[in-house]
């Protein structure tokens, strides 16, 4: 009998690590087990580089969604990203920001959002006009070289 209550234990102990593995792996994925409300918004810039599908997009350093897509508009030949907004942030005035920005000095990419102070909001399907492309640190660095080759 104690043999038994001693594998029952061990069975529930192991259960309960692949569940905890597996809670901790959709949290490091940035999947979502509960499918949460969200809207969509649409924001184009000149130069996405270095964003990707399910970065975040922050507001005031909130995380407030994710970019569920990245494609090129063929008339403007800008990028477009499209914004997965959580339903309960419904208070993005019209004429609100989007800038691409990176964490840390080398670290990944991420959308974020500076509210205007618009009296109309953003709904599902509207566009974020005022974009602020990505930074390049190659370009960036490419222009100091250049310019202090010229000065010489």
């Amino acid at each position: 009998m104690r043999i038994r209550t001693l594998e029952i234990g061990v069975g529930l102990f192991l259960l309960a690590g692949i569940l905890a593995l597996l809670l901790l792996s959709l949290r490091v994925s940035g999947l979502n087990a509960g499918g949460a409300d969200s809207y969509k918004l649409y924001a184009y810039f000149d130069n996405i580089a270095g964003l990707t599908v399910r970065s975040k997009v922050t507001m005031a350093g909130v995380t407030i969604g994710k970019v569920s897509a990245i494609d090129l508009d063929r008339e403007t030949y800008t990028g477009r990203v499209t914004l997965e907004i959580q339903e309960d942030v419904d208070i993005l005035p019209a004429d609100s920001t989007a800038s691409i920005l990176t964490a840390g000095l080398l670290g990944e990419k991420y959308v974020g959002i500076s509210v205007g102070g618009d009296e109309e909001t953003l709904a599902d399907g509207d566009t974020i006009r005022d974009t602020q492309s990505s930074l390049v640190l190659e370009d960036l660095i490419g222009k100091f070289l250049l310019n202090s080759v010229n000065r010489e």
